[in-house]
């Protein structure tokens, strides 16, 4: 039975050489520590100091991963605006095109 309690948070991260990564998670301290320790993604290991740069707490998995996908879809410039903008879920969600349901 799925805990209800259980908030799933999209993150984006950059990368020492400023590229950008987007993921999920439904605790990010412990992700962001995986990530910094070469534990994570294979795509993050030896890319350098990460920083958080964006979060976003989404709610059902199911919500988060359609955006995780819709944001992995799209271009640089629009992600750095997304950066720049650090909109809110419900923003994120209607800009992408989803919803939080």
């Amino acid at each position: 039975m799925p805990d209800a309690a259980v908030v799933w948070h999209l993150y984006l991260l950059r990368t020492g050489s400023g590229a950008l990564y987007t993921g999920i998670t439904t605790d990010l301290e412990r992700r962001f520590q995986q990530h910094s320790a070469g534990k994570g993604a294979r795509a993050l290991r030896a890319k350098g100091p990460l920083t958080l740069v964006y979060t976003a707490a989404i709610g059902a998995r199911g919500p988060a991963l359609r955006l995780e996908y819709a944001l992995k879809q799209l271009p640089r410039a629009a992600k750095e605006a997304l950066v720049s903008a650090q909109p809110s879920p419900a923003t994120l969600a209607s800009t992408l095109g989803k919803t939080l349901d």
